[in-house]
């Protein structure tokens, strides 16, 4: 019983493809490396803040006012 060679993992891989499929592997694939980039980014402590769009801020009453109203005709 010692450590497994080429040929072992070659047969491992094939049978990894064929349960799950080389599409469903990809994607898996681009998730691993998309959270391990995101992850490396938050360690070297960038500003996420600049990256997310700003949040709008509540309607006026007027414009809460006229959605209320076209709430009201479409019912």
């Amino acid at each position: 019983m010692g450590s497994w060679s080429i040929g072992h993992w070659l047969i491992v891989l094939v049978i990894v493809a064929l349960i799950f499929g080389t599409k469903k592997l990809r994607n898996i694939g681009e998730d691993v490396g998309s959270a391990v980039k995101s992850f490396r980014k938050g360690l070297q402590g960038e500003d996420k803040s600049s990256e997310q769009p700003q949040l709008k801020a509540d309607p006026t009453p007027e414009q809460a006012a006229s959605a209320e109203k076209k709430t009201e005709t479409t019912r």
